[in-house]
């Protein structure tokens, strides 16, 4: 998914007196956050939930959104493999950081860190594969109650999934992540990776294999 990025724009997005509203933060708090991001992007953040070994020599980070139809069709395909030969075998560490080109995904990424990191990459999996159902709509309110759906599947009640959506500081907190870590990245479509700091674009898993297998000196 290829969209231009909106510069020192945080879209604070909460379920509240029953509408949607949004808050914009100006550019001394996001440039801030940026040069904070400088020179550890590829390190583990207290936001990023990672997967794999954390001592790993070989660093692969996500850059994604949840509501991009070629993120979804990587996650169901190419990922898996990833995961079960690189991941699960602890030859890596892979980071997956949300891309909030919109304000859906920007909910889904709230709802999907609801649950806690013990649930967060199910959620992930679970958005990816009803991607078409719950952001097929253009209404918000129908969007807010699809994703309510899918915390339920994920057992948690539609409370708890509301307090997370009005979560306006855990919002914010997120966009300027996404905003600096996309800044020190040069983050500019989805999915796009960086592996040992290197940019990637999408690519179908045999020429990850082989990247990966490089770095990993094999």
């Amino acid at each position: 998914m290829n969209k231009t990025l909106i510069p020192a724009l945080a879209v604070v997005v909460a379920l509240g007196g029953g509408g949607w509203w949004y808050m914009s933060q100006g550019q001394n708090q996001v440039t801030a956050t940026t040069a904070q991001a400088q020179g550890r992007a590829h390190q583990i953040h207290a936001l990023d939930i990672p997967l794999g070994n954390p001592d790993a020599s070989v660093v692969v980070v996500e850059y994604s959104s949840f509501t991009c139809p070629h993120c979804a069709s990587f996650n169901q395909g190419a990922y898996r493999q990833i995961k079960e030969e690189f991941i699960d075998t602890d030859q890596i560490l892979y980071l997956k950081r949300e891309v909030y080109f919109d304000r859906y995904g920007l909910w889904a990424a709230m709802v999907a860190r609801c649950g806690g990191e013990q649930r967060y990459h199910g959620l992930v999996e679970l958005i990816y594969e009803q991607q078409r159902v719950w952001a097929g709509s253009n209404d918000p309110m129908e969007v807010a109650s699809n994703l309510r759906r899918l915390g339920r599947q994920a057992g948690m009640n539609d409370a708890e999934v509301n307090a997370c959506l009005e979560d306006a500081e855990k919002a914010l907190e997120l966009t300027e992540f996404y905003q600096a870590n996309a800044e020190a990245d040069n983050i500019r479509a989805t999915p796009t990776f960086m592996i040992n700091g290197q940019q990637y674009s999408n690519m179908p898993f045999a020429e990850f294999q082989r990247v990966l297998n490089e770095q990993l000196g094999g």
